[in-house]
């Protein structure tokens, strides 16, 4: 019997590798995508089908989704839209460019990608799309507003899909990490240096506390767990007959879950900015 075919997003590092490796060891097929090529050499060093596919450019994503289709005869049974950024600093000094392009990657690469994908998934009767949102999707955090807005954008958007696809045999999934140990913060630097003008910014003395945790490695969140507990989820959403809508990963997701459903905004607001 063929394997099954995904695409995922975002594999050079952290969730979507783990996601690769694990998926490739229980005999799916793996297309393992990078922004950069030199990341997708050594993907494929280590077996994994691998190319490039930046969520910023039109071009990269089209090409990519052809060479999928070329590789396949035209199928994909899931995808799996991992890859993101982070772009941390106060509401109130992110810049429109910053804005501008943190929704390209995150959420419209997404969108486009998602779209180029689903006329195969149609015309094959089925298939899986596993977005990867946050616990930050569920619950803001300060100095996170970007990303938040971003997974926010997402969750909405993929509870739409969902309802939309019902009937078409194409199932629509969030799985909502918390804390995972990851590069994110690390790659999120350049982004930070890149648009924020802490210096300039009213709250300049708040920053000094934000970037000794930006900068300096403190070692991992009580909470963290490692990319394989984002995995083993994602095992499940795309093996089960019957896969759930959402997926928490990390007990703060799980109580983010429940303080959304139970508490007023303010109660949450204050609970929130005390940790």
């Amino acid at each position: 019997m063929e394997s099954r075919s995904v695409l995922i997003t975002g594999c050079s590092s952290g969730i979507g590798l783990d996601a690769a490796r694990g998926l490739k060891a229980r005999g799916w097929r793996v297309f393992a995508t990078c922004r950069q090529e030199a990341d997708c050499a050594l993907l494929r060093a280590e077996g994994l089908e691998s190319f490039p596919l930046d969520l910023a450019d039109e071009t990269s994503i089209e090409t990519a989704v052809a060479e999928v289709a070329s590789r396949t005869g035209g199928r994909l049974d899931a995808l799996y839209n991992n890859g993101a950024f982070a772009c941390p600093g106060a509401v109130e000094d992110l810049p429109r460019g910053a804005l501008r392009e943190i929704f390209e990657v995150n959420l419209f690469g997404t969108h486009d990608l998602t779209r180029r994908v689903i006329p195969m998934m149609r015309a094959q009767g089925g298939g899986r799309i596993v977005n990867c949102s946050s616990v930050l999707g569920i619950v803001g955090a300060r100095w996170r507003g970007a990303y938040v807005a971003t997974k926010f954008a997402m969750e909405g958007l993929t509870d739409v899909l969902r309802l939309e696809m019902r009937g078409t045999g194409v199932q629509v999934i969030l799985i909502e990490p918390g804390p995972i140990g990851t590069m994110i913060r690390q790659k999120s630097i350049p982004h930070f240096e890149k648009w924020i003008d802490w210096e300039g910014s009213a709250r300049a003395e708040e920053y000094r506390s934000l970037l000794s945790r930006l900068y300096e490695s403190r070692g991992p969140d009580r909470f963290q767990l490692p990319p394989a507990a984002v995995t083993a989820k994602l095992v499940h959403a795309l093996e089960s007959p019957r896969p759930r809508a959402r997926y928490y990963v990390t007990t703060p997701t799980y109580l983010a879950g429940w303080l959304r459903r139970l508490m007023p905004t303010r109660a949450l607001d204050w609970f929130v900015a005390r940790g």
